[in-house]
């Protein structure tokens, strides 16, 4: 299948532009930031083409539906999330050096789709439970979320970075220098979050109207609904100390850390457990 070809190409498009990223912060040279957005920018229009390519296939195949269906389908599109929030914050914040901590979470995740022996990457007919709407709100509004809590991951890790040393942050040609000063990032963290927290949200309830829909109740305590609360409750909490207890900095950034890591849990530690949702390992 060619999207697929396309995807495995997609991946090591994404690491070269990490490497591309990272000899920016090292270098201190624009060229080589530019020539990172526009690898990165090449690699998401490749991926977009291919989700595109899957799409139609499946309605050759007549068994058409969006592309979020299975594991491989599900981290191609996180993938998919995560590089589209990074652009549009690069574009933002006319910063670069974040791509040095976010793209390899993408990079990653496409790696792992593509590489690994166990994930099946053939387009196959839903089951029953899938074939329904929500699919499609439920799934989106998820990941949506889930690379909003990539990006407060990415600029946590560099928040911390910064931090270690605030002198050199003053020197414009050191690598620190060439970050967001800490209290962009602080604000970047908190944006970040609530972003992904309202996602998040709707992906909850979109996802318990479907759950009713296909299982006859709206909450079942299955292990990935189970620990999608324990992530909202968390990410709750983070959003709860800031705004009324005043926590900024590197309480929040560890907090964000610790946030994606539950996150990462849910989406794929879970799958090992038994439950309604173990259809998605195939």
């Amino acid at each position: 299948m060619i999207n697929t070809v396309i995807l495995s190409w997609v991946t090591f498009i994404y690491l070269a532009a990490f490497v591309l990223y990272f000899i920016r912060i090292i270098r201190n040279e624009a060229l080589w930031g530019r020539l990172a957005t526009i690898t990165v920018s090449l690699g998401f229009a490749a991926q977009t083409v291919a989700l595109i390519l899957r799409w139609v296939e499946s309605y050759h195949m007549g068994i058409g539906h969006v592309p979020l269906s299975n594991f491989y389908e599900s981290l191609i599109f996180f993938s998919w999330t995560i590089v589209l929030l990074y652009l549009v914050f690069e574009w933002r914040i006319k910063n670069k050096s974040l791509g040095t901590f976010v793209v390899p979470v993408a990079f990653i995740a496409m790696a792992f789709a593509s590489l690994s022996p166990n994930i099946n990457n053939r387009i196959q007919p839903l089951i029953p439970a899938l074939q329904s709407n929500w699919l499609t709100s439920h799934v989106m509004t998820c990941f949506m979320g889930y690379a909003a809590f990539a990006m407060a991951f990415g600029l946590g890790c560099m928040y911390i970075i910064k931090s270690l040393d605030r002198k050199s942050s003053s020197r414009s040609g050191s690598f620190l220098g060439l970050l967001p000063d800490l209290d962009t990032i602080d604000e970047l963290i908190y944006q970040s979050i609530a972003l992904g927290f309202i996602f998040l949200s709707l992906g909850i309830i979109t996802g318990s109207v479907w759950a009713h829909y296909a299982w006859g109740s709206y909450w079942s305590w299955d292990p990935k609904e189970t620990w999608s609360l324990i992530t909202w409750l968390v990410y709750a909490a983070l959003l709860h100390a800031r705004l009324v207890r005043g926590w900024r900095g590197k309480r929040i950034a560890l907090m964000s850390l610790a946030g994606f890591a539950c996150v990462l849990f849910t989406y794929l530690g879970v799958n090992y457990l038994p439950g309604l949702h173990t259809y998605l390992k195939t």
